[in-house]
């Protein structure tokens, strides 16, 4: 088999290059690990930056976003007992951010890519990635019927997530991991409910961090901070509901409404960033160079991103043999990545509890959130990176 460009990984990352390679004409084969029915089983979150949402209409991948997305025009800080609102379509021009789940992103795309007639191998493992530094490098794999496979490609694009054949094709010793882990969790549940706010709910609590959000009138997503080890067995619907409701407490009588919750999970928390994003004919992207946790929002975003930025480096390649793109990749994608890093440390830092924290710590919070809700121009950094900054 040969192709132009094998990307490893059928997740947003990956889907929406082979898209956007399509429009130019260049072609791609995708081997995925998971059966199609697993990928889309799978309940992810997902708040879409307007330069996403731009990205999958320009695609024409945007129909049923459009119709059941639901639109945020702000989103709400909550500490001290009550809420405070930041204006995202008044601080930033009228950019938005979008509420639609990952896994509904990954059914449209999964749907649009083999609309076109594009390859998507299913249940097929790669097993080496080789002959990285030569014009044809080479992705073995096991297909879904378990025969031995090798896909041959101009360019390899690893979008295979943390733990994927991708990243692990880059020598150690060419490369540098940078890693931080937060020294808590969250622990996540959905419940069947009606909507307990119309905008996110971001609370600092003295008991710890809690996040409230939506996925459909019917069903809610909410969180709450807790110990990264913690047993999901451990916690009663009526516990969970008793801490939730402890730490969303305040003056003005605010509840949220509670319902029958289906699923309980912990979410570790941590940050991490690989550094270069390419090695020879290999390209990285979105989770396979980097992770952040998720309370900027930002995981899907990256993913976009780079693979906008990747698909305009490969445009030019293709066309006439262009290599300077290419090899900038790196560069052009981590200036977004460490400003996304930034952020989703800065929002964590700023609402989580830090065992062995002191009343200054505690103070100082508070008057970081007082300042991001009193000040335009404070309120303003948070709005335009949470919404997030036009790629070019």
């Amino acid at each position: 088999m040969r192709t132009q460009v094998g990307i490893v990984g059928a997740g947003p990352a990956g889907l929406l290059l082979a898209l956007m390679l399509e429009r130019r004409g260049i072609a791609s084969v995708i081997i995925e690990a998971r059966e199609r029915a697993a990928i889309e089983a799978t309940i992810r979150a997902g708040i879409l930056e307007q330069s996403t949402v731009d990205l999958m209409v320009e695609l024409g991948v945007a129909d049923r976003l459009r119709r059941e997305g639901v639109v945020h025009h702000g989103t709400i800080l909550r500490f001290g007992g009550r809420n405070h609102r930041i204006d995202f379509a008044d601080l930033t021009g009228g950019r938005v951010a979008t509420l639609y789940p990952q896994h509904e992103v990954l059914k449209d795309l999964i749907a649009a890519r083999l609309a076109q007639g594009g390859h998507i191998l299913f249940g097929a493992k790669v097993t080496e990635i080789a002959d990285l530094a030569s014009d044809e490098p080479q992705l073995h794999f096991t297909d879904a019927a378990g025969l031995a496979q090798t896909l041959r490609c101009d360019i390899i694009v690893g979008a295979d997530g943390s733990h994927g054949a991708g990243r692990a094709a880059i020598p150690a010793d060419q490369r540098k991991d940078f890693l931080r882990i937060y020294p808590f969790g969250w622990f996540g549940i959905l419940c069947e409910a009606p909507p307990s706010s119309a905008e996110l709910i971001y609370a600092r609590h003295a008991r710890g961090f809690a996040l409230i959000s939506n996925r459909t009138p019917e069903v809610q997503r909410m969180y709450f901070q807790c110990d990264p080890d913690d047993i999901v067995e451990h916690w009663s619907e009526d516990r969970i509901w008793a801490e939730l409701q402890a730490r969303l407490a305040g003056e003005d009588g605010f509840r949220l409404k509670e319902g029958r919750i289906f699923q309980k999970t912990i979410v570790p928390m941590r940050s991490f960033v690989c550094e270069p994003m390419q090695h020879g004919r290999l390209f990285l992207a979105g989770d396979a160079a980097h992770v952040v946790p998720p309370t900027g929002a930002k995981g899907l975003n990256l993913a976009a991103s780079d693979v906008w930025h990747l698909d305009r480096a490969l445009g030019a390649f293709f066309a006439g043999g262009d290599m300077a793109a290419l090899e900038a990749y790196t560069a052009t994608a981590l200036r977004r990545v460490w400003r996304a890093q930034h952020f989703s440390w800065w929002m964590t830092s700023m609402l989580h509890r830090f065992e062995g924290a002191s009343e200054f710590d505690e103070r100082r919070q508070l008057a970081e959130l007082e300042h991001v809700t009193t000040s335009r121009a404070a309120a303003t950094a948070l709005a335009e990176t949470y919404v997030g900054l036009p790629y070019a």
